[in-house]
């Protein structure tokens, strides 16, 4: 399952937490600025990590999720995007 909410702490408050995700963080135009994945039980506590005014802040206007069925899969995918899209964000090839 894929989901799109604002990327704010009421947008964030409604995602699902029952799966690993691979979560973007978008750029208004949709531009990846961050890829990243989450751990079931904790994806709403980890995207929020990146608000404004937090320890780790991404700038963003949207935040898309896809639900993966292990945490092992989302980083397996978390590393092709990774590869392909280079968001502004996200350390080099890690």
């Amino acid at each position: 399952m894929k989901k799109t909410v604002p990327f704010n702490q009421s947008g964030v408050g409604r995602l699902p937490n029952d799966k690993p995700v691979l979560y973007r963080i978008e750029t208004p135009g949709g531009k990846n600025n961050y890829v990243g994945v989450a751990k079931r039980g904790r994806v709403q506590e980890r995207i929020a990590e990146h608000l404004p005014g937090s320890d780790d802040p991404i700038p963003g206007a949207k935040v898309q999720i896809e639900q993966m069925p292990t945490i092992q899969r989302a980083e397996q995918k978390e590393k092709g995007v990774i590869a392909r899209a280079q968001p502004k964000y996200n350390k080099t090839h890690k």
